[in-house]
């Protein structure tokens, strides 16, 4: 399978953890992408989506998904996104596509957070791959300041803004050994918005799409 197979076959295989009636929080990018058209033809099944993103809330209005507000939600019972990087215990780094304010609002909010992914992305620690950090815009040079003492290099993702219209900066280098500290840490930082770390709220269950078919892991994580 070549890693866009690998995708769908990760996000088809969420697919077994919807269940009639549910409201499905929905991440944001080409895996979940997948995932958005397996759920429209499945959309009699649900009651509706609560999207994670401008892009997402588009695609799934386009398949004819009912769209609702978080806030008039007293219970999300499933959350299916991706990851840009994922260890076996369901840590994540999330928010290249720039979405990770709101895809940890929506994770947070729900029962079981289900992870889909090719298996590119799994690895032993996080930092490989840059994190991403939504700042409010005027104080994105004191950020930066602060996380190149932590021992980062950030840098500004030019040309993009959030859907909360903020600026986003990703950051190389960061020791990322207790990622609990770490998005604690970097969250204390007047003027940062969310960082991608997802330790706090990690995943439950990963979904790692290879060339010998779909791995479940259960991580323990507590949900709610």
């Amino acid at each position: 399978m070549d890693q866009d197979q690998k995708k769908s076959a990760a996000a088809e295989a969420a697919l077994a953890y919807v269940e009639v009636g549910d409201v499905v929080g929905v991440g944001t990018g080409t895996t979940v992408n997948h995932f958005i058209d397996f759920l429209g033809q499945a959309k009699g099944r649900i009651d509706g989506a609560v999207a994670s993103s401008e892009a997402t809330a588009d695609r799934l209005s386009g398949l004819g998904i009912r769209l609702l507000d978080l806030n008039h939600l007293a219970d999300v019972p499933l959350y299916v996104d991706g990851a840009d990087e994922a260890t076996s215990a369901g840590y994540l780094i999330k928010g290249g596509g720039g979405a990770l304010t709101r895809e940890k609002i929506v994770a947070c909010a729900s029962r079981k957070f289900v992870c889909v992914m090719d298996n590119s992305k799994l690895v032993k620690m996080l930092g490989e791959f840059p994190l991403p950090v939504e700042v409010i815009p005027m104080a994105r040079s004191l950020v930066g300041r602060r996380l190149v003492a932590y021992g980062g290099l950030p840098e500004f993702r030019e040309g993009f803004e959030s859907d909360n219209g903020n600026v986003v900066l990703d950051v190389r280098n960061l020791p990322l050994s207790n990622p609990h500290e770490m998005e604690k840490k970097i969250n204390n930082i007047p003027g940062v918005v969310e960082n991608g770390i997802f330790a706090e709220r990690r995943a439950d269950i990963l979904l790692i799409s290879g060339e010998n078919g779909v791995e479940c892991i259960e991580t323990s994580s507590s949900g709610l």
